[in-house]
């Protein structure tokens, strides 16, 4: 397995909110939640970090079911305990708190066999905001067609 590859990306997350810094977080899981990561069984639309006391919490990921498990079981949308620094923490406290900001996960991937979270610290968008964020990206995808069929006709 190589050093870091993806598991699931959080796709609605970068439409729905301005990230001002990102972050990298393990996670505490069950053995069949594990088995259920690798073979796919995961989503984050929706999920966000939340910290209580001094610990953060992923809420709202959705890890179904492992199929093939014996006895024991875990809960789908349980949340799940996120590994950080105490500094960090601190930090991300300081910057929910002051600045309004919320801590939403934009994906989940292998490092070194073990499976983290990354976490962007972000800022809601406005509905007029999404809207030119994809008038820019019509408008980026015109002209990358443009030069396209201008490097074919050569």
């Amino acid at each position: 397995m190589s050093s870091s590859s993806e598991i699931v990306t959080n796709r609605k997350a970068l439409r729905d909110y301005h990230i001002l810094e990102r972050l990298e977080a393990g996670v505490e899981l069950r053995g069949t939640e594990v088995k259920s990561i690798r073979a796919g069984h995961v989503q984050l639309q929706g999920s966000f970090a939340k910290i209580e006391g001094k610990q953060i919490f992923l809420i709202d990921s959705d890890i179904l079911p492992y199929e093939r498990a014996s006895h024991e079981q875990h809960e789908p949308k349980r949340k799940r305990r996120l590994l950080l620094h105490r500094s960090e923490i601190i930090h991300l406290t300081e910057k929910t708190e002051k600045a309004g900001c919320t801590l939403v996960a934009l994906r989940m991937y292998w490092k070194k066999g073990n499976v983290k979270v990354e976490l962007g610290l972000g800022k809601g968008k406005a509905a007029t905001d999404k809207r030119a964020d994809l008038k820019k990206r019509v408008q980026q995808r015109e002209t990358d067609r443009e030069l396209a069929n201008l490097q074919r006709k050569r």
